[in-house]
């Protein structure tokens, strides 16, 4: 499954997630209405969607 979200602690998230090897962050954001815009492209193309992300800063990806 690939996963797409939005969070503040790119870092934390990656370790909340057991540290997956293809996790990155995308794309980082200066305001919410960008990031959400990124997000549902995301989906748009696949993606579920992570939602236990804090914030809209930075847009990651993984693959579980």
């Amino acid at each position: 499954m690939r996963y797409a979200g939005l969070t503040d602690e790119p870092e934390r998230r990656k370790r909340e997630h057991s540290n997956p090897r293809e996790f990155r962050v995308m794309q980082q954001f200066t305001c919410e209405a960008a990031a959400r815009q990124w997000e549902r492209r995301m989906l748009a193309q696949g993606y579920e969607e992570d939602t236990s992300g804090k914030g809209w800063k930075y847009g990651y990806t993984f693959s579980i």
